[in-house]
């Protein structure tokens, strides 16, 4: 359908009927947002109703225009659009249902405890949500992965009269994201990315919670965007239609540059007389709802105020538009189906987060090396091996893919660049925020994708790995230079509390692989994940990579922690629990105790998520309950290794910040030697069997 302009009297009416649900929903509350939705309430619609192609009776459908909603605070507007457009649910396997998204009960008892109509957006838990947007900035952030993703679709699997994906994306921001550094390092990457299918719609409407936002932003914005290199539109008033479809079609019409549309709006006021805005979160009250419903033409006593030809016009627009755009892609993808079956396959299981038959047959076996091979180098060696089969894992590093070894190499992988789209390998720049936030944003459109950096930056990449759990989607975060074996980087690259933080984070799973079996069941059990991402902590040193006819096999990696070998008749005196490198520090201090007769059984626990999710039966298979002598041996705060080694148990771990210094050095400076850890064994059985505390 054509995007001409539509009747002026029912877009009015439309969009006084979506004010008022927003002044209904945060009124009934008594808690949220009424003004930025209102203020930009007519921009939303007419993107809606003239542009977006979106299907709301199917709102999985893969070439879709995406929207999402950056300043989440203003959730009141998107839940009035799905309600108004009639969106379908979609069931967590991904089977739409004939019931709405969203109900009018959802918006009456919106922000409370079972609605589909939360504070901020959240995806997974309202179809139509593309992202969860509460954090400022983080959309915008996501967005740009959005487009990177729909750009590597095209060039993937487009043909010569197969134009399978060529959606648009938009992203509603307003201030409090302009002011977000991550929104800075993602516009600068979309810039140079070229974009041209990504829009980000500024509302200016100047305020901030603390008031007008003279008394903290007063840079001129369009002029950075101008500088970053995107197309920058201007409306000089939001509620002029005719100005909001013409700078839409200067997106449209944009080949070359992401798209800045600069919205001047009025943030909602308490009522239309008052001169000066209420509270940036504050209801307007019962009068000034009333007195603000009568300015806008709606009938002042009536709460949640539907006239039926505002659902028509919702059906007539974007719903006839995206049935439409929706029922032509799949005449076509069945076409393709008959000559692109193998691509149309991909396709297919890519939809469905399912994997390549065999996808792991060609995963590599190391054999035992005293000498090793580092975590990193293992890890890559594993991704690149996974890569060949999954053509559709994608992702690259925070400007350190020589040291993180993250690079894909296999065949026609090449770089992601404005003239190469089809590059499996992105150079996200030194922008680790923005790097986790638009590998979030590939994830949210089907690709298998990751990033790395060292661990140490994870501290600014934190927010979009949150968000990543919180969402349940698979991002795959890679950290390398793990501990302080970054040596003589010093600690300002010794990463010593971050272990601790991450296994804090519900729905993450963190894994420190010992050696490099453990770095390929890893990779086995995360990749054909659905709903989890994870974290992979890798060392910078060598590993040696153990005999596994030794000792117990790696696979005992999926459930999170295993015996990796017993004392020799099987009935521990001590239990050495370790991570990652501290493992073969574990090993070497068994042997230490064997020679004083003393029995210690040392267990990997990789996996702290996974271990506790197993049975009791097996946790306790693993920690024998009836053995109190537990040390614990990690390079990094000893932060929660008490759960394991109990109240008399003792851990070696950091308990400062490290220094600069080779790594030797630093492992004789903070205890990381077999013979310290020998001693804190010896020193804690010996105070278990008097009854004492730890030593």
């Amino acid at each position: 359908m054509s995007n001409s302009a539509p009747s002026v009297d029912r877009d009015n009416l439309a969009i006084s009927t979506i004010r008022g649900l927003c002044m209904d929903m945060v009124q009934r509350a008594n808690s949220g947002h009424p003004g930025t939705p209102m203020d930009i309430a007519p921009v939303a619609y007419t993107l809606w109703q003239r542009f977006l192609r979106f299907d709301p009776s199917d709102p999985l459908w893969p070439n879709r225009d995406r929207f999402v909603l950056s300043e989440g605070h203003a959730s009141t507007l998107l839940w009035s659009l799905l309600h108004l457009s009639g969106t379908c649910a979609v069931e967590s396997d991904y089977q739409i249902l004939g019931e709405p998204a969203v109900t009018l009960d959802d918006l009456k008892t919106f922000r409370q405890l079972g609605s589909h109509c939360p504070g901020h957006p959240e995806y997974r838990w309202t179809s139509g949500v593309e992202a969860t947007t509460g954090p400022l900035g983080q959309g915008v952030a996501t967005s740009v992965g959005m487009a990177m993703a729909g750009r590597w679709l095209a060039a993937h699997f487009n043909r010569d009269g197969y134009d399978l994906f060529d959606f648009n994306v938009y992203a509603l921001a307003g201030d409090g994201c302009m002011m977000e550094g991550v929104a800075s390092e993602a516009a600068s990457l979309a810039a140079h990315q070229r974009l041209a299918n990504l829009c980000w719609i500024y509302d200016a409407n100047r305020v901030t919670i603390e008031g007008h936002v003279d008394i903290t932003f007063t840079e001129d914005v369009a002029a950075r965007f101008l500088a970053y290199g995107w197309n920058v539109v201007t409306v000089a008033d939001a509620n002029d239609l005719d100005l909001i479809a013409r700078a839409l079609h200067s997106f449209e019409a944009e080949h070359e540059r992401p798209t800045l549309i600069l919205v001047h709006s009025h943030i909602g006021y308490g009522s239309p007389a008052e001169d000066t805005p209420r509270a940036h979160g504050e209801p307007f009250g019962v009068d000034g709802v009333r007195a603000t419903k009568r300015f806008f033409g709606l009938p002042e006593d009536v709460d949640f105020y539907l006239p039926s030809d505002v659902y028509d016009r919702f059906a007539e627009g974007v719903g006839a538009r995206g049935r439409a755009a929706r029922t032509a892609w799949e005449v076509t993808l069945e076409a393709y189906r008959n000559d692109y079956p193998a691509l149309a396959d991909q396709l297919d299981r890519m939809q469905r987060a399912e994997l390549p038959d065999g996808w792991d047959a060609a995963l590599p076996t190391f054999a035992p090396d005293a000498s090793g091979l580092a975590s990193r180098e293992s890890s890559g060696q594993v991704l690149n091996a996974i890569a060949e089969t999954i053509p559709w894992v994608i992702g690259g590093a925070a400007d350190l893919a020589p040291s993180t070894l993250t690079r894909l190499l296999v065949d026609g992988a090449g770089d992601s660049q404005p003239d190469e789209p089809s590059g499996r390998n992105i150079h996200f720049g030194v922008r680790e925020h923005a790097a986790a936030a638009v590998t979030n944003g590939l994830v949210l459109t089907k690709l298998r994708a990751f990033w790395s950096g060292f661990f140490i930056f994870s501290d600014y990449a934190r927010p979009a790995i949150r968000l990543s759990a919180l969402m349940e989607i698979p991002t795959v975060h890679i950290f390398t230079h793990d501990s302080i074996g970054v040596g003589e980087d010093g600690p300002t690259h010794q990463p010593v509390e971050q272990l601790a933080s991450l296994r804090a984070m519900p729905g993450l799973l963190v894994f420190r692989p010992a050696d490099a079996n453990e770095v390929v069941e890893a990779w086995r059990y995360l990749v054909p994940l659905k709903s989890e991402p994870a974290v992979l902590v890798l060392s910078r040193q060598r590993l040696p990579t153990l005999d596994r006819s030794v000792v117990a096999p790696a696979s005992g990696l999926r459930y999170g922690g295993y015996v990796l070998v017993d004392a020799p008749d099987g009935r521990p005196d001590v239990l050495l629990l370790a991570t990652g490198s501290e493992v073969h520090l574990a090993l070497e201090a068994r042997d230490e105790l064997a020679r004083d007769g003393i029995g210690a059984r040392v267990v990997s626990l990789p996996c702290w998520e996974l271990f506790d999710r197993q049975t009791q039966a097996y946790r306790d298979a693993v920690l024998a309950p009836d053995v109190g002598a537990r040390v614990a041996v990690e390079q990094a705060s000893a932060f929660g290794w008490h759960r394991y080694v109990g109240e008399h148990g003792a851990v070696v771990a950091m308990h400062t910040f490290g220094a600069s210094a080779p790594l030797k050095s630093l492992q004789t400076k903070f205890g990381f030697t077999a013979s310290r850890v020998a001693d804190v064994a010896r020193a804690t059985l010996l105070a278990t069997r008097k009854g004492d505390h730890q030593p």
